[in-house]
């Protein structure tokens, strides 16, 4: 997903300052992983111990440390020491199992929630140029795989880390000639890791792009499965899910194939460093230079060390899953709006609308609604007519501000919708559009969406004056029936009218009606005009009309053509002047045919 913000910052570093308000619970996370691979680094220098007891009996490590030299009571030290040494392990084991999981889960939880809100804030036009989704595998799948690394793999990076930290100091201390040939391979190691790393980046990238490709294909024919169905082409979309599927298959081998060559490589820089420890620490040993206890130390720390690099593989390719995914979800953070939400708010608005020399265009294209100028006053019923692409639904959008207007404005009570803030732009303008969405809940969710605090009687007036309460009520369980996905249980025309419901019910000054009657049958037609008239009462009405039948009584009508008003009057002024509008009279009056 393309991003505003161009930062070179690496990801791990934007999601630390994005994860800033956890800081102290990363640092407390980390400190138990570090005690708990301290801890359980120091089985090995027990067992030296145990073999410098053995071999060198009053005169071991032990009895100088502890003053005990009866060889039984130091076997009964070196047995609390390796009790107290596990159940320290064990604890710092849970501590930090238990911290960063639970830090995984809430930095998880928050970024899917700042995503969304974030998402929410942005212009229509952002989403009219990307996949459904493609946006949803960023906010569930993306932000899972950061969850997955958090839970596991940033803590096996600290503690691998320590552990080449503080065997690297025990060889130093210990036996600094064997040190360098032990430590040989690590250079290598780390050489190849950071290798590999920027070899998985660029495919893990493709990965999380056709995993977006994949979410969008099966998302898009869900949502079109009526249509599938219809036209037969369920095998047709089994295939092109296949090609998705098998491009993500495909982009996931490329990453398959260079992080499985890691573990063989390392694997051999390994056998290196472990067989120096042995010989060279080994002849050391034979010549006085080393004690026997220190030896078995080294050896068993070497292994220690070495056989958990081959684990950096697995680590890495956690790491770099997570990264490409972290980039996505946080440049998805990083877009900013388009458009700024104004600060004023409108105090007791009467509901005046009006459109002042307007011009606008989608995106780059050529322009949609030329010097347009139009008003509404307030309290009247206005309708806007004309062809298909003349620009009626355009304008819904701008009053609400969904897209910004190239040039012009357009104002509330000669307020520009500019300088208002959302909220309040949208509390005085309610749409009912001919694109009806409904919720996946009950008849009550979503009549009362807008106003989720009203009462059982301002729900049942809102449905009455909508039409819709008898049909409710002998739907099976009334006000509490579920509608299904977008209310694919209702049909059009109750849906249309659930929709007006919803529309009554937040009680907005102003209330637009995109083509909300183009869709439904006579019947359904002839009672949302019957709503009209008395919901039009107390309130502002813009009505976008496709059937003209329904703003014969309008205040006014106002005729689109190419982005403009080219008439305005009244009905039967339109019909006499012989114009557009009476030239769509007369088409779907069927005189045209006649004539």
């Amino acid at each position: 997903m393309a991003s505003s913000s161009e930062t070179p910052v690496a990801p791990l570093v934007r999601l630390w300052h994005y994860a800033r308000g956890h800081r102290p619970r990363i640092l407390g996370a980390t400190a138990c992983s570090i005690l708990n691979r301290t801890f359980d680094l120091a089985p090995p220098f027990l067992i030296g111990m145990a073999v410098d007891i053995v071999v060198r009996r009053e005169g071991s490590a032990i009895a100088a440390i502890f003053g005990v030299e009866d060889l039984g009571d130091q076997l009964i030290v070196l047995g609390v020491l390796n009790a107290l040494i596990w159940v320290l392990e064990s604890t710092f084991d849970y501590a930090s199992k238990i911290l960063w999981r639970n830090l995984a889960q809430t930095i998880q939880h928050e970024a899917r929630l700042d995503a969304w809100a974030h998402v929410q804030t942005l212009e229509m036009a952002w989403f009219e140029d990307r996949d459904t989704g493609g946006l949803m595998a960023i906010l569930n799948d993306d932000i899972n795989q950061l969850e997955r690394f958090l839970d596991n793999g940033a803590s096996e990076i600290i503690k691998t880390a320590m552990t080449v930290l503080l065997v690297g100091t025990t060889f130093v201390f210990l036996a600094p000639t064997v040190a360098p040939l032990a430590f040989l391979p690590i250079p290598v190691i780390l050489w190849g890791s950071f290798r590999f790393q920027r070899r998985l980046e660029p495919r893990y990238d493709e990965v999380r792009e056709r995993a977006a490709d994949l979410n969008a294909s099966l998302a898009n024919d869900l949502g079109g499965i009526a249509t599938i169905k219809a036209f037969r082409a369920e095998s047709r979309e089994v295939e092109r899910i296949r090609v998705a599927s098998d491009d993500y298959r495909t982009a996931n081998r490329h990453a398959i194939r260079v992080s499985s060559a890691f573990v063989p490589l390392i694997r051999m820089a390994i056998l290196a460093g472990f067989t120096a420890t042995l010989v060279l620490g080994g002849w050391v040993t034979l010549d006085g230079g080393l004690e026997v206890g220190t030896y078995s130390v080294l050896v068993f720390i070497t292994q220690r060390l070495l056989w958990p690099l081959t684990q950096l593989g697995d680590v890495f390719d956690k790491y770099q899953r997570a990264m490409a995914s972290t980039r996505r979800v946080l440049d998805l953070l990083a877009t900013r709006p388009a458009i700024s939400e104004g600060s004023d708010r409108l105090d007791a608005p009467r509901g005046d609308l009006a459109f002042e020399n307007v011009e606008f265009g989608y995106g780059e294209g050529e322009l949609v609604l030329r010097d347009l100028t139009l008003r509404v006053p307030a309290g009247e019923t206005h309708a806007v007519v004309g062809a298909t692409g003349a620009g009626k639904s355009t304008l819904v959008k701008l009053a609400l501000r969904l897209h910004e207007v190239r040039a012009g404005a357009v104002l509330v009570d000669g307020r520009d919708v500019r300088d208002l803030a959302f909220t309040s732009l949208r509390e005085t303008i309610g749409l009912v559009a001919q694109d009806v969405f409904l919720f996946s809940g009950t008849v009550r969710d979503n009549v009362a969406y807008g106003r989720p605090d009203a009462s059982d009687d301002e729900l049942v007036e809102a449905a009455r004056l909508a039409e819709a309460l008898e049909f409710i009520e002998l739907l099976p369980q009334g006000w509490d029936t579920r509608v299904g996905e977008r209310g694919q249980k209702l049909s059009g025309g109750q849906r249309q009218r659930l929709s007006l419901a919803r529309a009554i019910l937040a009680d907005p000054r102003i209330l637009i009606l995109d083509e909300a009657t183009s869709a439904v049958d006579n019947e359904t037609e002839a009672a949302i005009q019957r709503s009209m008239e008395v919901v039009a009462r107390d309130r502002t009405m813009l009505v976008i009309a496709h059937r003209l039948s329904t703003i014969r009584r309008a205040d006014a009508i106002h005729v689109l053509d190419a982005g403009r008003v080219v008439e305005t009057g009244i009905h039967e002024e339109l019909l006499a002047r012989g114009g557009l509008y009476a030239s769509l009279w007369a088409v779907q009056t069927g005189e045209a045919a006649a004539a």
